[in-house]
């Protein structure tokens, strides 16, 4: 439905959001820091006199677009924020803070959002029901969905579905890429202390050896993984770091383990993060020593809901064509915490594709893609928007 108009609406845009796009690209900001990304987000929309609604979850910002008619309410949403790293592409619109960059996309994100609003507000007069657009601070490692969420923007007026893309890095310029169920894994780290008595390394007997105890609890984890788990649920522990000691001959007080699990549901994701502890504690108390366990959560995992899944199919291939519909054939062991969308109401994540000849690297210095890609993400969104308050 109104597939001729999006796609017209959306070359009539497409100037102002690779202008916008690049201002964000220019000016990153990190993490419940987009303080002047929220202002040009909340400026823009205020434009079209769209409901603005700012300093959601700190930086975050909602407009509320009303169709003529009665109906649902869509939630289409971007996040905002950028990496800290140094970026290293010839482009002039470069970054201009230091050590700072969009290598993720999200600069893609928040302008394709607004080119999107602009486009369903031309179309306002023509909808039945309500258009939410989130654009969330802090997806980077702090998450800033479940904040904003926490804060209400699911309510007033209550959201029936939620949608989001995200520029891909090993999908084609053009295409799209989506699955039902488990999309991204879920994201969990965790650190912990093996507490012992450090010593001269020629008297072990006196000693309680933090060392050999971490190394216990590690290898116990991962025979735990390989033989208690389901092996059709796939899960990762990854054991990223590990300190303890600096001396040659002298047995350290402590040793600090930090890594991460991922998961594609949350049964498994919890009955993981349980045998971890479990095991730290039976080890530690059998050897006499004790412990310290933090954990800290990011995000469950992105599960795309049948419905919403079929709804982003059959909108992508009105405007795009059927042949740009790709179907992902494996979840992604990535996180995304649109999760707590999706672990909230009926959602579905697409994949915008971006790659040429290549993969794309995201979280690289040298990230980069073509402005061209803004159209893709901008008619997919305003069309599955369209169809849902339609359907």
């Amino acid at each position: 439905m109104f597939s001729k108009e999006i796609f017209n609406l959306t070359e009539k845009y497409y100037e102002k959001m690779v202008n916008l796009r690049h201002k964000f690209h220019m000016n990153p900001e990190l993490a419940f820091n987009e303080i002047e990304t929220s202002k040009t987000v909340a400026n823009e929309l205020e434009k079209l006199d769209i409901q603005v609604k700012t300093n959601i979850a700190q930086t975050g910002v909602m407009g509320l677009m009303n169709g003529k008619y009665p109906g649902r309410t869509v939630l289409l949403r971007a996040d905002m924020d950028a990496l800290p790293i140094s970026e290293d592409v010839p482009i002039e619109f470069k970054s201009k803070i230091d050590g700072i960059m969009h290598a993720c996309g999200h600069d893609g994100h928040t302008a394709a959002l607004l080119g999107t609003a602009m486009i369903l507000n031309d179309l306002k007069d023509k909808l039945h029901g309500n258009i939410k657009f989130v654009f969330q601070p802090a997806e980077e490692g702090e998450g800033g969905a479940k904040l904003m969420i926490d804060e209400g923007i699911l309510e007033n007026p209550k959201v029936d579905a939620a949608f989001a893309c995200h520029l891909w890095g090993d999908v084609l310029e053009g295409h799209i890429e989506i699955k039902q169920g488990a999309i991204m894994a879920s994201s969990d780290d965790f650190k912990f202390k093996v507490l012992g008595k450090g010593g001269h390394g020629s008297t072990p007997h006196l000693c309680i050896d933090p060392i050999n105890i971490a190394i216990q609890v590690i290898t116990n984890i991962q025979m735990f993984i390989s033989r208690r788990v389901n092996p059709i649920k796939p899960v990762v522990v990854s054991f990223c770091s590990i300190h303890g000691g600096r001396g040659i001959n002298s047995i350290p007080d402590e040793v600090e383990v930090m890594g991460t699990i991922r998961t594609f549901d949350n049964k498994t994701r919890d009955f993981s993060i349980n045998a971890i502890k479990s095991i730290l504690k039976s080890v530690t108390e059998s050897e006499g020593a004790g412990y310290e366990f933090n954990y800290i959560s990011f995000a469950p995992p992105v599960i795309n809901d049948y419905f919403m899944t079929d709804m982003v199919i059959k909108s992508a291939t009105e405007i795009l064509g059927e042949d740009k519909i790709l179907n992902k054939l494996e979840p992604n062991m990535g996180a995304e915490d649109f999760a707590f969308f999706s672990n909230s109401i009926p959602s579905a994540l697409f994949l915008v594709g971006i790659m040429k000849e290549k993969e794309i690297i995201a979280h690289s210095s040298n990230f980069n893609w073509d402005d061209k890609n803004l159209k893709t993400s901008a008619k997919c969104l305003a069309q599955v928007a369209v169809n849902f308050l339609e359907s």
